[in-house]
């Protein structure tokens, strides 16, 4: 490294220290699903009696909380933003369903969600196609996956809704990942 290049990451050393402070990292900016969203994902996402719901960037809870009320199921919220967890915990609380939702801090590719049966997110196109290789790979076959606005790439959905203008996507977990079939190219 030159001189001139050791003095640049000097200078810059405590903007990055700044930067650094300012929060958690996020890939997207937390937007609420809409009511009325959240409905026609648990309706799709055909929640049963048992199964576990994971929310990938919960936000505030309210899915996991919704299919937790509606349904008595277990539910966990991955989310990184440390207030969003605790606006989640306080809105399980109010809704009377803390003790079956749990609302993790954690990375959402870090995360082991192998016991899911279902898995809703909001997200992006970028981060679904991401995840899709994990959400394959960890998800048993029937395991269903319900995304709100954002689709999988060529991963082609089981059934496509319309809610409140705003397109709701269901895809199930195929028993072989074989390119070409069962709905994966």
């Amino acid at each position: 490294m030159t001189a001139a290049a050791r003095i640049r990451a000097i200078a810059a050393a405590p903007l990055l220290l700044v930067l650094a402070s300012c929060g958690p990292r996020v890939d997207i900016h937390y937007i609420a699903t809409p009511e009325p969203v959240v409905a026609a994902m648990i309706e799709m996402a055909e929640i049963g009696e048992g199964d576990v719901l994971y929310d990938l960037g919960s936000g505030d809870g309210r899915i996991p909380i919704a299919a937790a009320k509606q349904f008595g199921v277990r539910a966990v919220g991955i989310e990184i933003d440390p207030r969003l967890i605790e606006k989640a915990k306080e809105n399980a609380e109010a809704a009377g369903v803390s003790h079956l939702v749990e609302f993790r801090k954690a990375d959402l590719f870090a995360t082991d969600f192998s016991d899911a049966d279902v898995v809703t997110l909001y997200l992006g196109d970028t981060l679904n196609l991401r995840l899709r290789p994990q959400l394959l790979d960890q998800l048993e076959p029937g395991a269903r996956v319900v995304s709100h606005d954002f689709g999988m790439g060529d991963w082609t959905p089981d059934e496509r809704r319309v809610v409140a203008n705003r397109p709701v996507y269901k895809w199930t977990v195929p028993q072989t990942f074989i390119p070409g079939f069962g709905g994966i190219d």
